[in-house]
Parts: C-alpha cells; structure tokens; sequence
C-alpha cells in the first residue's frame, strides 16, 4: 500500500546539476553492475544536509546498479547515525516512492521520526493522519509519542499514551520511559511516582533508562534518600547490569543534588568498568564530571591514562581545555593548548577559541588580542574569534580598538551573512558618529556591505543615519 509522499521532491533538475560535479555520469556498460561501496561513498560525499542525494540514487539505477530494500535500510541507518537526517529522509522517500518498496510499520515509525526533525511537528502530523489505520501499529504509535516528548507537548504526548493503552500497545518499558522522562524534564516529579507505581501494578518491566530517570527525577529535587535507595537497587537488583555509563549517569545525578563525595565515589565505580572500547568517551565524560567536581589532580590523572590509552584526538584536548577553564586554571590551559599545537594534524577552532574566550573572560584582552594575531599569521584567521574579540572590547569601553577588530571580523567571515553581535556593531557606529568620523563610518559599512552581512534595507537605514548626522561641509549628502 502506497503512502502519501512526506515532502514532494522540488529542484530535481538543478539538484542534477550539482549532483554531476561529485560523480562522473558516464553510463557504464549494462553488464556491469557498479560495487555496493561505491554508493555509500558517493552518498558520504555529498556532506551539505541542503544538498539532495536523489541524483546520485538516479545515477546509480541508470549506471545499472541495484539496491535492496534491506541496503536502503541500512543506509537510513547509516545517515540517522551521522545526524543526517535530510539524506535519510530522501532514501525514506525514495525507497517507496522510486523502488516501490512496501514499508513496514518500522519503516512508516522511522520516516515520522525523520520528518519531525526536518520539516517539524506539524509536517509530522500530517504524515501520520495519511497513514492508513491498519499500519498504525506500536511502532508508529511510539514513534509520534516520541516525537510529541522531544517538542515538549505534553498534553498531545498524554493523549496518544493513553490511546496506546486503550489499543493495548503499552506492554514494554520504552513508552513509558518516553514519557518519564518528559514528565522528569518538565519539572512534573509527581507524575514520574504516579507513572512508576503504575509500571509496578501493571507489571511493565523497567530497564536502566527507567532508573536513570528516577535518578534525574530524585536530583531535581534533591531527595538524597530516594536516590542512595534507588541507586542500592540498582546494584542488587540482578535484572540490572551497571555499567560504566551507568555509574556515570548516577555520579551526575547525585552531582545535581550538590553530592560531591558520593559523586567522586561513583565516579570511580565508573572507571572501573572502562573498557577497551569505551575508553575514549569514559575518559572524556570522566575528565569534565572530575573538573565539576574540581579536583583538578583527578582530571590530570585521568588525561595522563587517556593520552596513554586512546591517543591524540581533537575532542580530547578539548574536553580537558574546558575541564582546566573551569577550573580557572589558566596556566593548565595554556600548556594543554601549546601541547595540542605541537602535535595537531588536523585544525580545529574551537579549541583555541575556548582559550582565547577564557581569555576575555578574565579581561586579559592582550594575551586575547595576540592569540588571535598569531592564528590570523599562521592562515587560521576566523571571524569567530575576531568578533568575539570586538564585543569584548566593547564590553570594556574600549570602542577604537572594538571597530577595528570588527573590520578584522567582517573581512575574514568565511561566508555573506555571518551573524554580529548586535549591540557591538550598533555601539561601534554610534561610536563613530559621536567621534565625528563618518568616512570611517561609510568604509565600515561598505566593508559589511561588500561582504554581504548586511541587507540592502539595512545598509540604506545606517546609511541615512550616519548621513543625518553628518556635520556642515562634509561632503556627505
């Protein structure tokens, strides 16, 4: 049975166009089938969510290629795993729509999920009101629930929980976690014991993310009992296996309710349980949940064994650059950051901006300024941190040195239309106006003009401003 199409497809021919400048059209013979690889490489490349992907599914039938409902599924997979969600939905689409492909209820519960996080929530109830009543079953159901939960809409969730008990599809813990968890995030406590007393009566069996948001739940309000109690029936309990992120999501809990000691305990429960293939993420969440807790001796521990372990990645100098600046420990940062300039092999902004941010946190606007002079020598100029720069000075009265690095941002924005602090660029004109110099004013907004961060409309109403207080005998009309 056909579904109504979720998002028509638009543009196909100029979506064609672009789509030839990633794969050669060439048609290859008819007896040659093209290797299954080579389509999940030609989809990964095509990495702009704005991008279609339609062409190159086209190309691939047209270059004799063939793909089984099972491979489109793995690729949705695949994608929803990477956050693409624009892509996945395209295979969605295209598998039903293209190859004909009758859609189980899994597939229909999928699509939803992925409309919601494209089109929105409305364009999600659209979908579902057109799917016939005999595919409406547990799993599409739960996917609109959880859609409903992620929106935060509580009345329209209650509404279709309860429509699945009345139909008899509430029989497993996950809809009811779905909706714990939304009552938890709520501030709706109350509701999380009404819900859990009924899971009991009704014998709904709990699995961890049922504890784990009693925990949460408990945290929120600080009720220290119901959590020490809970978490003891979470390590007696032998339908419950803790692991470390389990430990790790009670160590959190009992952090939210100001329990640093029994936070520090937990988190050492935690470490234990790391393994081989969890070291990278268990190190990482470690070295922040340590720096919160502050024991700065306990995160160096940790980055020593991580350093050691798991090797150079990016994300880890970055989770001990933030862990070090929460802790206000400058000094760390600065060698943790010199250490990741020595051994980098790919760029990433984001931890030197974390550096030069702390930077103009604490007013150090020099070492800020000749941070970022040297990445604009070395070819790393970034607006990011120019502007973070300019609204700094700003901030500090310091308005000649603010309207400079600004230009310095405007001109290295890597792409028309990049977004300002308003009330910098608003004080930097007025600071000029009230200086006397308009010409500088005009070269700064020819400059935003130019590069395209300002609107037509916008630049003629700066314009008419500057000009209006342009003083006698200026030259500006």
């Amino acid at each position: 049975m056909k579904l109504l199409r979720s998002n028509p497809w638009r543009g196909y021919a100029i979506s064609r166009i672009f789509g030839a400048l990633f794969y050669s059209t060439e048609v290859l013979p008819s007896s040659s089938s093209p290797p299954f690889e080579l389509l999940r490489s030609r989809i990964w490349q095509i990495g702009n969510p704005r991008d279609s992907i339609l062409p190159v599914l086209h190309q691939w039938r047209v270059e004799g290629g063939d793909v089984k409902q099972p491979e489109l599924q793995g690729f949705i997979k695949w994608l929803r795993g990477y956050r693409r969600y624009s892509h996945a939905l395209q295979i969605s689409e295209w598998m039903s729509d293209e190859m004909k492909h009758d859609l189980h209820p899994g597939d229909i519960a999928v699509r939803l999920d992925l409309i919601s996080k494209v089109h929105g929530l409305e364009e999600a109830e659209r979908y579902f009101d057109s799917i016939p009543e005999s595919l409406k079953l547990v799993p599409v159901y739960g996917a609109l629930l959880y859609c409903y939960a992620k929106h935060n809409c509580l009345e329209k969730a209650e509404s279709v929980f309860e429509k699945m008990k009345e139909l008899c599809f509430v029989r497993v813990s996950s809809c009811y976690n779905t909706m714990l968890n939304l009552y938890s995030q709520m501030g709706k406590h109350g509701k999380v014991d009404i819900l859990v007393k009924e899971m009991a009566e009704k014998g709904i069996d709990y699995n961890m993310n049922t504890l784990n948001i009693r925990l949460y739940s408990y945290a929120a309000t600080l009720d220290v009992d119901r959590m020490e109690k809970l978490l003891m029936k979470m390590e007696t309990d032998p339908l419950v296996t803790l692991d470390w992120h389990g430990y790790a999501a009670a160590a959190d809990a009992f952090l939210k309710a100001g329990q640093l000691e029994k936070t520090a305990e937990l988190l050492r429960k935690s470490e234990q349980l790391i393994n081989s293939e969890t070291r990278k993420i268990g190190y990482e969440h470690l070295m922040t949940s340590y720096a919160a807790i502050g024991s700065k001796h306990e995160v160096y521990r940790i980055w020593e064994l991580y350093k050691n372990m798991v090797g150079f990645y990016n994300n880890g100098y970055r989770c001990m650059l933030s862990s070090l600046l929460k802790m206000d420990d400058i000094d760390g940062a600065e060698k943790i950051v010199e250490e990741w300039e020595s051994g980098n092999k790919f760029f990433n902004i984001q931890i030197p901006y974390l550096l030069i941010n702390a930077y103009c946190r604490k007013g150090l606007l020099e070492k800020a300024k000749s941070y970022v002079k040297k990445l604009s020598e070395g070819g790393k100029e970034c607006c990011r941190t120019w502007a973070l720069l300019a609204t700094t000075y700003h901030m500090n009265d310091r308005m000649e040195e603010a309207v400079e690095t600004l230009k310095m941002a405007a001109s290295s924005a890597s792409r028309p239309g990049w977004k300002f602090d308003n009330s910098t660029l608003a004080a930097c004109f007025e600071y000029l106006k009230e200086k006397g110099d308009v010409e500088e004013a005009h070269e700064l907004l020819i400059l935003f003009r130019e590069r395209g961060h300002f609107t037509t409309d916008l630049c003629d109403k700066i314009r008419n401003y500057i000009d209006s207080c342009a003083p006698p005998g200026s030259g500006v009309r």
